[in-house]
Protein backbone atom coordinates (compact mmCIF):
# COMPACT_ATOMS: atom_id res chain seq x y z
CA UNK A 1 0.00 0.00 0.00
CA UNK A 2 1.31 3.47 -0.88
CA UNK A 3 1.86 6.17 1.73
CA UNK A 4 -0.97 8.24 0.19
CA UNK A 5 -3.47 5.42 0.76
CA UNK A 6 -2.47 4.76 4.37
CA UNK A 7 -4.83 5.88 7.13
CA UNK A 8 -3.66 8.69 9.34
CA UNK A 9 -2.75 8.26 12.98
CA UNK A 10 -5.87 10.26 13.85
CA UNK A 11 -8.07 7.84 11.92
CA UNK A 12 -6.55 4.89 13.78
CA UNK A 13 -7.10 6.68 17.10
CA UNK A 14 -10.74 7.43 16.15
CA UNK A 15 -11.28 3.76 15.28
CA UNK A 16 -9.82 2.73 18.65
CA UNK A 17 -12.19 5.13 20.41
CA UNK A 18 -15.09 3.63 18.46
CA UNK A 19 -14.12 0.17 19.74
CA UNK A 20 -14.09 1.47 23.32
CA UNK A 21 -17.55 2.99 22.86
CA UNK A 22 -18.89 -0.21 21.30
CA UNK A 23 -17.35 -2.26 24.10
CA UNK A 24 -19.09 -0.12 26.74
CA UNK A 25 -22.37 -0.40 24.87
CA UNK A 26 -22.04 -4.18 24.64
CA UNK A 27 -21.33 -4.50 28.37
CA UNK A 28 -24.30 -2.29 29.22
CA UNK A 29 -26.56 -4.40 26.98
CA UNK A 30 -25.34 -7.61 28.63
CA UNK A 31 -25.88 -6.17 32.11
CA UNK A 32 -29.44 -5.12 31.21
CA UNK A 33 -30.43 -8.09 29.06
CA UNK A 34 -33.92 -9.48 29.49
CA UNK A 35 -33.15 -13.04 28.33
CA UNK A 36 -30.73 -15.29 26.47
CA UNK A 37 -31.82 -13.92 23.07
CA UNK A 38 -32.10 -10.22 23.92
CA UNK A 39 -31.96 -8.29 20.60
CA UNK A 40 -30.14 -5.39 22.28
CA UNK A 41 -27.25 -7.72 23.13
CA UNK A 42 -27.21 -9.06 19.58
CA UNK A 43 -27.15 -5.55 18.10
CA UNK A 44 -24.39 -4.46 20.48
CA UNK A 45 -22.37 -7.56 19.59
CA UNK A 46 -22.61 -6.78 15.88
CA UNK A 47 -21.63 -3.16 16.48
CA UNK A 48 -18.62 -4.26 18.52
CA UNK A 49 -17.60 -6.76 15.83
CA UNK A 50 -17.84 -4.11 13.11
CA UNK A 51 -15.89 -1.53 15.11
CA UNK A 52 -13.19 -4.06 15.98
CA UNK A 53 -12.84 -5.08 12.33
CA UNK A 54 -12.39 -1.46 11.20
CA UNK A 55 -9.82 -0.79 13.92
CA UNK A 56 -7.92 -3.98 13.13
CA UNK A 57 -7.69 -3.07 9.43
CA UNK A 58 -6.59 0.52 10.05
CA UNK A 59 -4.08 -0.57 12.67
CA UNK A 60 -2.52 -3.02 10.23
CA UNK A 61 -2.51 -0.57 7.32
CA UNK A 62 -0.91 2.20 9.37
CA UNK A 63 1.43 0.32 11.73
CA UNK A 64 1.61 -3.23 10.36
CA UNK A 65 0.20 -4.50 13.68
CA UNK A 66 -2.82 -6.63 14.56
CA UNK A 67 -5.11 -7.01 17.55
CA UNK A 68 -4.97 -10.13 19.75
CA UNK A 69 -8.66 -10.92 19.31
CA UNK A 70 -10.86 -12.00 16.45
CA UNK A 71 -14.66 -11.83 16.32
CA UNK A 72 -16.12 -14.22 13.72
CA UNK A 73 -18.20 -12.49 11.08
CA UNK A 74 -21.72 -13.65 10.24
CA UNK A 75 -20.72 -14.40 6.65
CA UNK A 76 -18.44 -17.16 7.94
CA UNK A 77 -21.47 -19.33 8.67
CA UNK A 78 -24.44 -17.85 6.81
CA UNK A 79 -25.16 -16.55 3.30
CA UNK A 80 -26.25 -12.92 2.89
CA UNK A 81 -29.65 -12.26 4.43
CA UNK A 82 -32.40 -12.38 1.80
CA UNK A 83 -35.50 -12.19 3.99
CA UNK A 84 -38.02 -9.41 4.54
CA UNK A 85 -36.70 -6.11 5.90
CA UNK A 86 -39.55 -5.95 8.42
CA UNK A 87 -40.39 -9.56 9.39
CA UNK A 88 -43.93 -10.09 10.62
CA UNK A 89 -43.20 -13.59 11.91
CA UNK A 90 -40.21 -15.65 13.02
CA UNK A 91 -39.45 -19.34 13.31
CA UNK A 92 -37.05 -20.48 16.03
CA UNK A 93 -35.21 -23.65 14.97
CA UNK A 94 -33.28 -25.45 17.71
CA UNK A 95 -31.07 -28.50 17.55
CA UNK A 96 -29.32 -29.96 20.60
CA UNK A 97 -27.28 -33.16 20.50
CA UNK A 98 -26.76 -35.42 23.51
CA UNK A 99 -24.79 -38.59 24.12
CA UNK A 100 -26.44 -41.15 26.40
CA UNK A 101 -23.44 -41.23 28.73
CA UNK A 102 -25.10 -43.03 31.65
CA UNK A 103 -27.96 -45.28 30.49
CA UNK A 104 -28.56 -46.55 34.02
CA UNK A 105 -29.17 -43.01 35.29
CA UNK A 106 -31.53 -42.30 32.38
CA UNK A 107 -33.49 -45.51 33.07
CA UNK A 108 -33.69 -44.73 36.78
CA UNK A 109 -35.15 -41.28 36.08
CA UNK A 110 -37.67 -42.75 33.64
CA UNK A 111 -38.74 -45.44 36.13
CA UNK A 112 -39.19 -42.78 38.80
CA UNK A 113 -41.48 -40.82 36.49
CA UNK A 114 -43.35 -44.01 35.61
CA UNK A 115 -43.92 -44.72 39.29
CA UNK A 116 -45.34 -41.24 39.76
CA UNK A 117 -47.70 -41.73 36.80
CA UNK A 118 -48.48 -45.46 36.63
CA UNK A 119 -51.33 -44.88 34.15
CA UNK A 120 -49.02 -43.41 31.52
CA UNK A 121 -48.55 -45.62 28.45
CA UNK A 122 -44.84 -44.83 28.14
CA UNK A 123 -44.42 -45.53 31.82
CA UNK A 124 -45.71 -49.06 31.28
CA UNK A 125 -43.04 -49.54 28.61
CA UNK A 126 -40.29 -48.46 31.00
CA UNK A 127 -41.37 -50.65 33.91
CA UNK A 128 -41.76 -53.70 31.67
CA UNK A 129 -39.00 -56.30 31.69
CA UNK A 130 -36.16 -55.49 29.30
CA UNK A 131 -37.16 -51.87 28.81
CA UNK A 132 -34.29 -49.86 27.35
CA UNK A 133 -33.03 -46.43 26.43
CA UNK A 134 -35.59 -45.91 23.65
CA UNK A 135 -38.56 -46.05 26.03
CA UNK A 136 -36.73 -44.09 28.73
CA UNK A 137 -36.01 -41.23 26.33
CA UNK A 138 -39.69 -41.07 25.40
CA UNK A 139 -40.67 -40.79 29.07
CA UNK A 140 -38.08 -38.15 30.00
CA UNK A 141 -38.56 -35.93 26.95
CA UNK A 142 -42.32 -36.33 27.24
CA UNK A 143 -42.29 -35.09 30.82
CA UNK A 144 -39.81 -32.21 30.69
CA UNK A 145 -39.48 -29.17 28.46
CA UNK A 146 -36.43 -29.20 26.19
CA UNK A 147 -34.91 -26.18 27.98
CA UNK A 148 -35.20 -27.91 31.34
CA UNK A 149 -33.49 -31.02 30.01
CA UNK A 150 -30.73 -28.79 28.62
CA UNK A 151 -30.12 -27.26 32.05
CA UNK A 152 -30.38 -30.59 33.91
CA UNK A 153 -28.95 -33.00 31.33
CA UNK A 154 -26.46 -34.59 33.73
CA UNK A 155 -29.33 -35.67 35.99
CA UNK A 156 -30.69 -37.72 33.12
CA UNK A 157 -27.38 -39.36 32.23
CA UNK A 158 -26.91 -37.21 29.13
CA UNK A 159 -23.78 -35.48 27.88
CA UNK A 160 -24.03 -32.33 25.79
CA UNK A 161 -22.88 -32.26 22.19
CA UNK A 162 -23.19 -29.43 19.68
CA UNK A 163 -26.22 -27.16 19.69
CA UNK A 164 -27.54 -24.38 17.50
CA UNK A 165 -30.44 -21.93 17.50
CA UNK A 166 -31.63 -20.20 14.33
CA UNK A 167 -34.06 -17.26 14.29
CA UNK A 168 -35.57 -17.28 10.82
CA UNK A 169 -37.70 -14.44 9.43
CA UNK A 170 -40.96 -14.73 7.52
CA UNK A 171 -43.61 -12.42 6.09
CA UNK A 172 -46.39 -14.28 7.89
CA UNK A 173 -47.03 -17.34 10.02
CA UNK A 174 -47.66 -20.60 8.15
CA UNK A 175 -51.13 -22.11 8.30
CA UNK A 176 -51.72 -24.28 11.40
CA UNK A 177 -50.35 -27.77 10.83
CA UNK A 178 -48.77 -26.80 7.50
CA UNK A 179 -45.22 -27.90 8.29
CA UNK A 180 -45.74 -30.47 11.05
CA UNK A 181 -45.11 -33.39 8.70
CA UNK A 182 -41.62 -32.12 7.81
CA UNK A 183 -40.71 -29.35 10.28
CA UNK A 184 -37.09 -28.82 9.21
CA UNK A 185 -37.30 -29.18 5.43
CA UNK A 186 -37.80 -25.45 4.82
CA UNK A 187 -34.94 -24.16 6.98
CA UNK A 188 -33.41 -21.57 4.64
CA UNK A 189 -30.07 -20.10 5.82
CA UNK A 190 -30.73 -16.99 3.73
CA UNK A 191 -33.72 -16.16 5.94
CA UNK A 192 -31.83 -16.45 9.23
CA UNK A 193 -31.79 -13.19 11.17
CA UNK A 194 -29.33 -14.49 13.75
CA UNK A 195 -27.95 -17.78 15.00
CA UNK A 196 -26.20 -18.97 18.14
CA UNK A 197 -23.89 -22.01 18.04
CA UNK A 198 -22.30 -23.97 20.88
CA UNK A 199 -19.62 -26.56 20.17
CA UNK A 200 -16.60 -28.01 21.90
CA UNK A 201 -14.69 -27.44 18.66
CA UNK A 202 -14.60 -23.72 19.51
CA UNK A 203 -12.87 -24.51 22.80
CA UNK A 204 -10.40 -26.77 21.01
CA UNK A 205 -9.60 -24.02 18.49
CA UNK A 206 -8.98 -21.56 21.32
CA UNK A 207 -6.64 -24.03 23.02
CA UNK A 208 -4.67 -24.63 19.83
CA UNK A 209 -4.35 -20.90 19.22
CA UNK A 210 -3.05 -20.50 22.77
CA UNK A 211 -0.49 -23.26 22.20
CA UNK A 212 0.29 -24.22 18.57
CA UNK A 213 1.76 -27.54 19.76
CA UNK A 214 -1.63 -28.53 21.14
CA UNK A 215 -0.67 -28.40 24.81
CA UNK A 216 -3.07 -26.67 27.16
CA UNK A 217 -1.31 -24.17 29.45
CA UNK A 218 -1.24 -25.33 33.07
CA UNK A 219 -1.73 -29.02 32.21
CA UNK A 220 0.79 -31.77 31.71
Amino acid sequence: MSDAAQPTAAEVRAAADAVKTALDRHLQAVERRTGDDDPAVYDAFNALAAAAEVYDELLYDRYDEVTPFEIPAAEDSLPPYAGPEEPHAVSVLIRRDYAVAEPARLLAQARRLADLDPDGQDGDDVTAAGAGVHAALGVVFGEYEADEIASRHKEFGLEEGDSTLWVSAADELPEPGEWLGAPFDEADPALVVCRFDVSSVFDEEDELEADPDGAVPGRS
